[in-house]
């Protein structure tokens, strides 16, 4: 039996715990906060109980893996609800579609909006959709790699994604599927996860809108919060360790360069055979490797835009058409892009994210009262000069017109406005929550690896290395640890 330390307690690092237990290792999983969940953390002010990171939970199968692994029930921790709409979307001609569960409710949804036409391409979409999962899945995101040349492990698989069209773009394979421009943009702004305009992004990365328009969204009683309490507690009954409240300084390594534990900021000492870190690569490497040079990508990568948080708690509820998430698209489409990612400015014309917790979480808000997140992408600090004392101000306040404009309730009892500032202040490069972009560069193979073959023992986990961002991929990361761990940490 093995020692192992996770550092940090978010989706990851759990996710990890639970495949190293499985796997019969003592496990001991050290963060700094006294709760977990890590950036799907928890906020509380004034009677509001706020969600901090993701909102959209989706591919309840990869959730439901950490606890199997750990012999449980993933219905005895967390109680899941779908959520039928998935998305409102709201254009700026004043229109509204809805991502509703279940094919043929969306299909409907379609045919009505859109016509027959549309409805028909929505069958094909699908079907394309399921292809490019079926295959990139196994092959691609559920694998490590050692170098680019294990792509040649499964050529067959790379073939049938080249067949698939994957290595075109996601923007024009959307719009040769669909005459509605509503719906280009309906199935093409999961780019946005990726960190990349749809123009940009490949085709394969559609995988994001078969998580979100085929598998479907759903939302966990008492917040997206309970997923990580939940995690946390089937974890603990099996026997892993949680060290909350505690940081760790340093690692522990022998002169060989091999971890050998981790070093706690008051000076305590924990020995382990492994350790997994969970940290944001850069902030990983400057921290706890100083020695050494990190990867050409950790050092010169190209991040994700950032995005500007509003968490609000506010008197009243909002109409019955308003969904639990709403996103709202701006008149400019790859315009905005261009500002955002090029010109590093706020986009004129912003598309935005609203989503509105306590229509499903009755311990979010008080009686009467509303929590609500709101999103607009911004530039990251890479790429962006803005001055986030002043721009941060501005942004809100259009944010606020933008809300009364739109009719959610704006009678404003606590508030909290995360910037770019705020996340880099987090331990977040380029003051981004989305890691390093999904560029072709940086995916699969070509991303940071989760292991730095001059420090044998040391796992890396999260959105920065291996699968990349987003629930369901940082919690394969963990499992991935997993494996390399299992491997000798190689």
């Amino acid at each position: 039996m093995s020692t192992v330390i996770v550092v940090g307690a978010g989706l990851a690092g759990l996710s990890a715990a639970a495949h190293l237990r499985k796997d019969g290792n003592e496990v001991v999983v050290v963060e700094r906060e006294a709760t977990p969940g890590g950036r799907s953390g928890r906020m509380e002010r004034d009677g509001f109980t706020f969600d901090t990171g993701p909102t959209v939970l989706t591919m309840v199968d990869l959730v439901r893996e950490p606890f199997t692994a750990l012999g449980a029930r993933m219905e005895d921790h967390l109680d899941l609800q779908v959520l039928d709409p998935a998305y409102r979307a709201r254009y700026a001609d004043g229109s509204t579609l809805h991502v509703r569960h279940g094919h043929q409710a969306m299909r409907a949804e379609i045919e009505a909006q859109s016509g027959p036409a549309d409805a028909a391409a929505f069958d094909d979409f699908v079907d394309w959709l399921r292809a490019l999962y079926a295959v990139e899945m196994p092959h691609f995101i559920e694998t490590n790699f050692d170098s680019p040349l294990d792509l040649l492990r499964h050529p067959l698989a790379a073939a049938e994604l080249l067949r698939l069209r994957g290595f075109g773009r996601l923007g024009p394979e959307i719009r040769r599927r669909f005459r509605d421009d509503r719906l280009h943009r309906l199935f093409s702004f999961q780019a946005m996860y990726a960190g990349l305009a749809p123009d940009q992004a490949l085709a394969l990365y559609a995988v994001i809108t078969y998580m979100d328009s085929v598998e479907g969204v759903y939302f966990p009683a008492g917040g997206m919060r309970a997923v990580p309490q939940a995690m946390t507690a089937a974890a603990e009954a099996a026997g892993v360790t949680f060290r909350f409240g505690e940081s760790v300084a340093a690692l522990d390594r022998g002169t060989d360069g091999r971890v050998t534990g981790v070093t706690l900021e008051g000076g305590e000492r924990l020995a382990a055979d492994a350790v997994v870190v969970t940290l944001d690569l850069p902030t990983a490497y400057s921290r706890l490797l100083p020695d050494l040079t990190p990867p050409r990508a950790v050092r010169k990568g190209s991040y994700s835009p950032s995005a500007l948080v509003w968490h609000l708690g506010v008197r009243g509820t909002p109409g019955p058409e308003v969904a639990h998430h709403n996103i709202h698209f701006g008149q400019q489409w790859s315009e905005a892009f261009h500002d955002l990612l090029k010109r590093g400015t706020a986009m004129a014309d912003p598309s935005r994210f609203v989503c509105v917790p306590s229509l499903h979480d009755a311990t979010a808000a008080p009686e009467g009262c509303s929590t609500m997140y709101v999103l607009e992408p911004v530039p990251n600090l890479q790429v962006g000069r803005l001055d986030w004392a002043l721009e941060g101000p501005r942004l809100r306040d259009r944010l606020h017109g933008f809300l009364a404009a739109e009719g959610y309730p704006i009678d404003i009892v606590t508030e909290e406005l995360v910037t770019p500032v705020d996340w880099r202040d987090q331990g977040m490069a380029a003051g981004t929550p989305f890691a390093l972009a999904h560029t072709f560069p940086q995916t699969g193979p070509f991303r940071p690896p989760n292991v730095d073959r001059r420090v044998p023992g040391l796992v890396f986990a999260g959105s920065g290395t291996v699968p990349g961002v987003g629930v369901p991929m940082v919690l394969i990361s963990g499992r991935l640890a997993a494996q390399r761990v299992r491997e000798g940490g190689r």
